[in-house]
């Protein structure tokens, strides 16, 4: 199974490192409009194949990516200290005015998984530029919140001493500042939040609450003052998602697709929990919010829509 990897930045390159260290796929395919770099990045991570899983890694162009199940969309620039997801639009658009094309030319069947920020923007003009060349939308996704998602969990299982697998919680919306945590549909083990909480006898205070919701929302601003760029965690949400496509899992992942509307708001990508399998997007999944977060959601769609409009598609 043959994976494509376009743009071999940070985001690009640990994707393919995290496909190795997992062994997912038997083929990945590096691109990016600096060969050099392409061809270095593709003999490093072929180095750690003897230390992982057996799979080939090389560098290519655009008619390397034939016959690929699923390819990953890491180019674009990189996001500046200061500045958010959104303020990345102007920058990154033109690059996927070339790059969608040139990649469903020679790899029409394809799931194109987007990860360039801002990745819910970027993923509504990828779906622009595929169906109009006939590629169904289910087939075009971003990471979305998978990340933040990610990171809500991590956070709340270390405060109610679980396992983070255990701790079902989502973040919807936008991947950027205006992301929602859906603490009122928070589970684990079947049990509402604060029913778990009772059992154990834990308090989760109010402040607790806004400590995890600026961990999970800041994140990325923290990192990027701190180095520079993050790489690691979504490095290794893309390796999921690649994974759940390759073997058609039937996965629940809070990954970004075209959604018809959202309250009040109409043709807006964003992300909600969704089936994801073989073909990319299956169907969305409804979430059950309480009043405030449905509003934010629906302002968060607002956001999203607006960044969409000032594309002029």
């Amino acid at each position: 199974m043959k994976i494509g990897i376009v743009g071999c930045g940070f985001v690009g390159s640990t994707a393919a490192y995290a496909l190795i260290m997992q062994g997912v796929g038997r083929e990945i395919v590096l691109v990016d409009r600096n060969t050099d770099r392409a061809i270095a990045e593709a003999d490093d991570l072929f180095h750690a194949v003897p230390f992982a899983h057996p799979l080939s890694v090389r560098a290519g162009d655009y008619a390397d990516l034939v016959d690929s199940k699923v390819v990953v969309i890491g180019a674009g620039v990189n996001q500046k200290p200061g500045e958010t997801r959104l303020q990345l639009l102007e920058r990154n658009a033109a690059v996927f005015s070339e790059v969608v094309p040139a990649i469903l030319k020679h790899a029409p069947d394809a799931v194109l998984v987007v990860a360039t920020n801002p990745v819910d923007v970027m993923a509504h003009l990828t779906s622009h530029f595929a169906t109009r060349l006939g590629v169904p939308a289910c087939r075009i996704l971003g990471s979305g919140t998978t990340l933040d998602t990610a990171r809500f969990r991590v956070l709340l299982g270390n405060k109610l001493a679980i396992d983070s697998h255990h701790a079902h919680a989502y973040v919807v919306g936008e991947h950027g500042d205006s992301e929602v945590l859906a603490w009122s549909a928070v589970t684990v083990g079947g049990l509402r939040l604060d029913e778990y909480c009772k059992i154990r006898g834990i308090i989760l205070s109010d402040d607790d609450r806004i400590d995890i919701d600026q961990r999970v929302r800041k994140a990325a601003y923290r990192i990027i003052t701190g180095k520079g760029a993050t790489y690691y965690g979504i490095g290794s949400a893309l390796a999921r998602i690649v994974n759940v496509i390759l073997h058609d899992q039937r996965a629940v992942l809070t990954v970004c697709s075209r959604t018809k509307q959202v309250g009040d708001v109409h043709d807006v990508t964003l992300a909600l929990p969704h089936v994801v399998g073989g073909q990319g997007v299956i169907t969305g999944l409804p979430l059950h919010l309480n009043d405030s977060e449905q509003a934010a959601l629906q302002h968060s769609a607002g956001v999203l829509r607006s960044a969409i409009d000032s594309l002029k598609l």
